[in-house]
């Protein structure tokens, strides 16, 4: 720290001493205090109109790239989300819901989709009450899944990114709770059907966090990406035959 205040002090002198020898030589040259002076004064009242410029322009511009920067590489941090887990969710739980038809027609995302068409879909996705069929859920499978996954997730917690985006960490919060309610239960055989209740109301928030990023997400890839964009439609569970073979 008591080196960088010498540099600057140092660098200081520096520009304070070349000032002093350019006028010095103007002088020399010119004989003319008088210029000196106005323009002297006039460059010393337009310092505080510098200052602003610098401070409110030019950083507003700065603060901006750099929180593009950071929105930027959030967007990769949900990719590898969706990648790794997300992709899978969407697909695996959406066959217990019994309105799992209304949900897939609502988001169905295919290569016409404008923006507001997503808009409508986000608007749905944010309201989405899935109906959970909780008494025919593979329970101890996807306690397994989540437990596999868990590593991950509090990987993904601890990225500062994520102080960006509260809606992303609500996601992965419901992820998390779902995995600890869970393995909180050595047997999922005799639950009272209030408990299974409990959990399926965990599953729906999960789930509708889940398909808000999600439309989030590709809309990003559409405009950014459609190499990715383009996979994404051949292969989200929203649509009747998904495969990832080009036709």
């Amino acid at each position: 720290m008591i080196r960088r205040h010498s540099f600057i002090l140092t660098l200081g002198g520096l520009f304070l001493l070349l000032a002093a020898v350019t006028y010095a030589v103007h002088y020399a040259i010119f004989k003319d205090v008088h210029h000196i002076l106005i323009y002297g004064v006039g460059d010393l009242a337009f310092l505080p109109l510098e200052v602003l410029i610098v401070v409110l322009v030019i950083e507003k511009i700065l603060a901006r790239r750099e929180k593009q920067a950071m929105l930027q590489k959030l967007n990769m941090v949900v990719g590898v989300f969706f990648m790794e887990s997300g992709n899978y969710l969407l697909r695996d739980l959406l066959k217990y819901f019994k309105n799992r038809a209304e949900i897939s027609g609502h988001l169905n995302v295919d290569n016409n989709r404008t923006k507001k068409d997503f808009k409508n879909a986000a608007a749905f996705a944010l309201h989405l009450k899935a109906e959970v069929d909780y008494l025919n859920i593979d329970f101890p499978g996807l306690k397994a899944y989540l437990a596999g996954k868990r590593e991950f997730l509090l990987t993904l917690l601890e990225n500062p990114a994520l102080l960006e985006h509260d809606l992303f960490t609500d996601l992965l919060w419901a992820t998390t709770h779902l995995d600890e309610e869970l393995e909180a239960r050595a047997s999922f055989e005799g639950l009272p059907e209030h408990d299974l209740r409990h959990i399926a109301g965990d599953i729906q928030r999960l789930y509708d966090h889940l398909a808000s990023e999600w439309l989030d997400y590709i809309e990003h890839l559409k405009g950014k990406y459609p190499y990715l964009y383009s996979l994404v439609l051949r292969t989200h569970p929203f649509q009747k035959n998904p495969s990832p073979i080009v036709t």
